[in-house]
């Protein structure tokens, strides 16, 4: 069957939030709105529950879920495509070249580092 058989799914991309659970990850998909009286922009963050069967979505990865039929009482999507892994989920590594990181991620100026805060 093709997709315009099953009539059209709804793809989302978004970031993955949780990897606690099997073959399941938690993603957090970021909508931005306008107010249709103030017009300020409003920030939401939606959070859908997807099925990774071979558990390769870590957290902090950009992925793209694509909806399906009904896997478990809240599974309704799949993750479809984990697009090529930007700067932030590569790690400090990557973005952080010259500076001393933490375990977090974050980069710091050449600053002392107490290793003894980081927990």
């Amino acid at each position: 069957m093709t997709d315009t058989e099953r009539g059209r799914r709804r793809v989302f991309t978004g970031r993955v939030t949780s990897d606690k659970m099997d073959k399941t990850v938690v993603v957090g998909v970021d909508v931005v709105r306008r107010h249709r009286v103030y017009g300020r922009l409003i920030h939401h963050t939606h959070k859908f529950k997807a099925h990774d069967p071979q558990n390769r979505s870590q957290v902090g990865d950009v992925v793209e879920i694509r909806e399906s039929r009904p896997l478990s009482r809240e599974k309704r999507w799949r993750v479809s495509v984990t697009p090529a892994t930007d700067t932030l989920s590569m790690g400090p590594s990557a973005s952080c070249t010259g500076v001393t990181t933490v375990p977090s991620g974050r980069c710091t100026s050449s600053s002392p580092v107490h290793p003894a805060r980081w927990k």
